[in-house]
């Protein structure tokens, strides 16, 4: 009977040995389970593809800005397939050759709603900022190579000189507006689909600025 006891004693012991095992087991495989769960979740928070832009598309590069896309390429540069857009900026005569998978550069041309946005803003009062001119043209170079159409607006607002007092603006406060203003120009003709002469006369519209003073 001793010995019965004694085997039946180590039969349970082996059971719950085993019981436990199994539980260890299935609670690594849950955790297993759950860490696979997580990647794939991850995987599908992945970005998707960037917008593509199709030939004749208008799109802005910041640094150079509006430009037509004339084709969309493909080049093998050592062992590696690369597609690319060429784009012409028709103001500097320039073709632009922009990586696909560095489009994060362009932007789409503004909407409707942002070019009347655009017009209300050079229609507002100019900022006029005491700092020193060498910050202040940084603070400008900056925004027009944004790329924002609303900073390039606020930038042709500041510099914006409405009547005679032309002789009041320094060479360098010329550049920096006609940079601007060209710039905006570009947009509101593509946008608006209008000539440079129908474009100009709306923005010099909402800047009040004098119709003599391009004469100056």
């Amino acid at each position: 009977m001793g010995r019965k006891r004694k085997k039946n004693k180590v039969i349970k012991i082996k059971k719950k040995k085993s019981i436990k095992l199994e539980k260890k087991q299935a609670l690594n495989q849950k955790n297993v389970s759950a860490d696979e769960k997580v990647i794939i979740k991850k995987i599908k928070k992945q970005p998707s593809e960037k917008k593509a832009y199709n030939v004749n598309d208008y799109v802005v590069y910041p640094k150079h800005g509006v430009g037509k896309i004339l084709a969309v390429e493909k080049a093998v540069i050592g062992d590696i397939d690369i597609n690319f857009y060429k784009v012409f900026i028709d103001k500097d005569k320039l073709t632009l050759t922009i990586p696909i998978n560095q489009q994060s550069n362009l932007r789409p041309i503004s909407s409707s709603n942002q070019i009347n946005k655009c017009v209300s803003i050079l229609k507002s009062k100019p900022k006029i900022k005491r700092t020193m001119w060498s910050r202040r043209s940084q603070e400008y170079e900056q925004k027009i190579n944004s790329g924002k159409i609303y900073e390039l607006a606020e930038v042709v607002k500041d510099l914006n000189k409405n009547s005679n007092a032309i002789a009041d603006q320094s060479y360098s406060e010329r550049q920096l507006f006609e940079k601007a203003y060209d710039r905006l120009q570009s947009e509101f003709e593509a946008v608006l689909k209008v000539s440079p002469d129908d474009a100009k006369k709306k923005m010099d519209k909402a800047l009040g600025r004098n119709q003599n003073l391009e004469a100056q």
